[in-house]
């Protein structure tokens, strides 16, 4: 079991204790909050406009298919704008000091077909602790269709994976919305994994509840109410959620399963002899942290060793603070995996996929 795992720091390397007193003073000296501000308020209304905006456009004019698939282009930039600004910063609640706003806007996951809670165990909980620990980190399963470690057991098809598995991503939002976060909350209510004093029934009724809510809203609406063509809607609805998940997953995969980063294994006592923070910096990257688009679009996301030591940061602040970290890391002796491009980074996630694509 994932929570078995403990951290052990046989070297007494001080980076992270250090690292933090820097990052303390950085805050502290220029009088920031480490959370969100007007940039933040300002990324929200913006993400949520290129979600609803495109949808009301199309019940507008439900008989333009060409301009409505553009149209569904946006709504998919949408999704994923949402998920990698606004609900994934609310969700390690670092968007407000305060829980109530946090937790509204980490349903903004539930309005887009999501759940926040199956989420929250699998990325917060389980990802963020034993990142790249096969077996642990559930972010490295992909079920038996694409192998992500050297762990993960090998089948002839894996040989082509490194070409198909960017078409498998564009389906990933489709797989939440349909079977994925009931199969999550069934497994960890039987592995006993979870997030405060909930229940899987009423976790699984807000899962229902919501479906409910996005399957009218957005099929039942459109079709019924405003007489789209079905199977015109049909396209858009694959083109909108195939964007979502394409970009979601070419954001989040070169963020670890790239050549640089190590998948750590643990000993036969599951210990990991290292500190919980160096496991994070040999296993995470960056990548584009230049490139001002992307800071912007992808929530600081491409600043992920930055996220992964301080989740509780809300992101605008993770450029500001990766030099302090960069240059901790490397007087430590540790390092600090960064990709110049986004393009660069992806590659390197082909890459990796092609390694894995034969048996070791």
């Amino acid at each position: 079991m994932s929570e078995k795992i403990k951290f052990k720091n046989p070297s007494q390397n001080n980076f992270y204790p250090v690292l933090k007193q820097r990052i303390d003073k950085y805050f502290e000296e220029n009088k920031l909050n480490r959370r969100a501000d007007y940039r933040m308020v300002f990324k929200t209304i913006m993400m949520l406009a290129m979600y609803f905006v495109p949808y009301f456009l199309i019940l507008h004019n439900p008989t333009s298919i060409w301009l409505n698939l553009g149209y569904a282009v946006i709504m998919g930039i949408g999704i994923a704008g949402i998920g990698l600004s606004i609900m994934h910063d609310a969700n390690h609640q670092s968007y407000s000091k305060h829980s109530i706003i946090n937790n509204i806007l980490g349903y903004t996951l539930n309005l887009i077909g999501g759940n926040a809670y199956t989420w929250k165990v699998q990325h917060n909980v389980l990802h963020h602790t034993y990142t790249n620990i096969h077996g642990h980190d559930e972010d490295l399963d992909a079920g038996i269709v694409v192998r992500f470690t050297e762990e993960a057991p090998h089948r002839k098809f894996h040989k082509f994976q490194h070409y198909y598995a960017f078409f498998l991503y564009g389906l990933v939002t489709i797989s939440w919305l349909v079977i994925k976060d009931f199969k999550k909350l069934y497994a960890y209510h039987k592995r006993g994994v979870k997030i405060g004093n909930t229940s899987t029934m009423k976790e699984l009724s807000i899962i229902v509840m919501s479906r409910l809510v996005y399957v009218f809203y957005m099929v039942v609406v459109p079709i019924a109410f405003f007489h789209i063509i079905w199977w015109h809607y049909l396209i858009g609805f694959l083109v909108m959620h195939f964007v979502a998940g394409f970009i979601l997953s070419t954001i989040f995969q070169p963020a670890h399963v790239v050549e640089d980063a190590q998948f750590p294994k643990p000993d036969e006592n599951n210990v990991i002899h290292e500190h919980w923070a160096i496991h994070e910096l040999k296993t995470t990257a960056n990548f584009a942290n230049n490139n001002y688009i992307l800071n912007w679009y992808a929530g600081g996301l491409n600043f992920q060793i930055e996220h992964h030591l301080f989740p509780t940061i809300c992101h605008i602040h993770y450029k500001a603070i990766a030099p302090i970290v960069k240059q901790t890391a490397l007087e430590h002796g540790l390092p600090y995996i960064e990709y110049e491009t986004y393009v660069g980074a992806v590659y390197s996630h082909y890459k990796m996929l092609k390694k894995l694509s034969v048996a070791a």
